[in-house]
């Protein structure tokens, strides 16, 4: 394909450097003061990171800084958002569609194809390329504190169903769809924006249960995955989480999985992964060596 020649084309003039500097998504806001604007882009010119994920702000602000990064990168930057019910979920003045909950009882899941098209024509509008969503996590714990009405619900079936849905109407439009938090972030009653939760049911149940919706996805062309921060004892001993496992993101995505597309990790800020690694030790276990995943 012309694009994959482009692609390979642009990584082979950049340094072994600004090819790590690639895989860096960095946060952006349009709601704050000029000297976070240049700090982002001091990131694009100095480093050449190789994306954003935009919070906060609003549409247009949002809009004329990308044009102002996008100017200033020397490989075009790939622009994220995780807006699992729309941009009105990050953005002022713009639309918010229901949280995944509140669409879980929906028959016509033709109006979840229309969902993501639409959210995908938005996307498109304010410069961006991926969506992290939808969240395939199988809500399945009560005392879940994070997931929630982020979920279809909690049939697997259901889940998958609905996820398709949305993911298609997206891709089928031109943004990239992310699947959550792989392997399953549904039976935890820990948030990992706060610690590393356990998961502690077996291999069986996981491939059986959480990883029905991601494996179903994949197989129908998925194009990325967010790896959670969990601790899963019958994946990987260790205790290491997730996104930092070798037997998880190597062994059982891109191995037994056999999935090719795009790997994210969940936010490096969030405690369920800080409280064990400083932010820059963690980042450096996913950048080097090479060879880790």
């Amino acid at each position: 394909m012309a694009e994959s020649r482009w692609v390979d084309s642009v990584m082979a003039t950049l340094t072994p450097d600004q090819r790590v500097a690639q895989l860096f998504m960095v946060a952006a806001y349009s709601n704050r003061k000029r000297i976070d604007e240049d700090s982002v882009s001091q990131l694009v010119q100095q480093y050449g990171v190789g994306g954003l994920i935009f919070f906060q702000g609003g549409p247009v602000r949002q809009s004329k800084l990308l044009n102002r990064y996008q100017a200033q990168a020397k490989v075009p930057l790939l622009v994220a958002m995780d807006a699992e019910w729309g941009i009105g979920m990050r953005l002022d003045s713009t639309t918010r569609f229901p949280y995944q909950m509140s669409m879980g009882g929906v028959q016509d899941t033709a109006l979840l194809y229309e969902m993501g098209a639409e959210i995908a024509r938005q996307f498109k509008r304010t410069g961006m390329h991926v969506n992290f969503a939808p969240v395939v996590d199988v809500n399945n714990n009560a005392a879940n504190p994070v997931i929630g009405f982020r979920s279809w619900g909690d049939s697997r079936e259901d889940v998958t169903a609905k996820s398709y849905q949305y993911m298609r109407g997206m891709q089928d439009n031109g943004i990239l769809a992310v699947a959550k938090h792989f392997p399953g972030h549904g039976d935890t009653d820990t948030d990992s924006h706060l610690a590393l939760p356990l998961i502690r049911v077996d291999k069986r149940r996981i491939d059986t249960l959480e990883l029905f919706p991601f494996r179903d996805l994949m197989r129908r062309g998925l194009g990325g995955i967010m790896i959670a921060h969990l601790n899963i004892p019958a994946l990987d001993s260790t205790g290491i989480p997730s996104t930092l496992s070798k037997p998880i993101v190597t062994g059982m995505v891109k191995e037994k999985m056999g999935f090719e597309g795009i790997i994210f990790t969940d936010a490096m800020n969030m405690k369920g992964l800080t409280n064990m690694f400083p932010p820059a030790k963690a980042t450096c276990a996913l950048c080097w060596p090479a060879t880790t995943f």
